[in-house]
């Protein structure tokens, strides 16, 4: 009676694979493995910037909000303050997708680097009410994003408003309104719509 032997060959294929498999599985992950000992490289992390310009404060802001896939909260923060409704003072924590829409849009103009014109942030319901008393042509609406920090009125310089529109149409990553007249843009990250 014979004894079966393992069949090595079938074991080196199969820890093969599964080195490959785990090789594979570090590289998705963006994890940085050194080519031989001692000469480790770290992997460069991608940084998210956007500069600003707010037309009714005057106030400038350049700022890294996200580094590779993780938001930096202190930015946030500042991002929150600084998107403040102007007309009270009140913050509210913004939803961080619009800073990747605005990332996504100027990169996908050409102009990453560009400082965005701010026209309108955060609203309070009682600042959007208000505004919507103004004049019933004003765009104003009852449930604006703005009172939940999901949107943003915005025009980039050295760009029509037309194809800045355009662009964030094609993006189909939310809301988008276009206010020739006004020569502003609204993008928001609710469902995707245009007016």
């Amino acid at each position: 009676m014979g004894t079966s032997q393992p069949n090595h060959c079938v074991f080196a294929s199969i820890i093969m694979r599964a080195r490959k498999v785990v090789l594979c599985a570090l590289m998705a992950l963006g994890v940085a493995l050194p080519a031989s000992r001692g000469s480790a490289k770290p992997v460069p992390v991608a940084e998210y910037r956007l500069r600003f310009y707010h037309t009714h404060t005057n106030e400038r802001l350049d700022i890294v909000y996200r580094r590779g896939d993780v938001y930096v909260p202190e930015a946030l923060t500042r991002l929150d303050q600084y998107l403040r409704d102007y007309r009270t003072g009140d913050v509210h924590p913004y939803d961080p997708r619009v800073f990747d829409l605005l990332h996504e849009l100027t990169s996908f103009l050409g102009h990453p680097d560009a400082e965005i014109n701010v026209i309108c942030g955060y609203r309070t319901p009682r600042t959007n009410e208000f505004l919507r008393a103004r004049s019933v042509h004003t765009g104003v609406a009852l449930h604006s994003l703005h009172m939940q920090a999901e949107a943003i009125d915005i025009r980039l310089p050295g760009v029509s408003t037309a194809q800045l529109r355009d662009a964030a149409l094609e993006l189909h990553r939310g809301g988008v309104g276009y206010y020739r007249a006004l020569d502003f843009v609204h993008v928001d990250v609710g469902r995707i719509r245009r007016w």
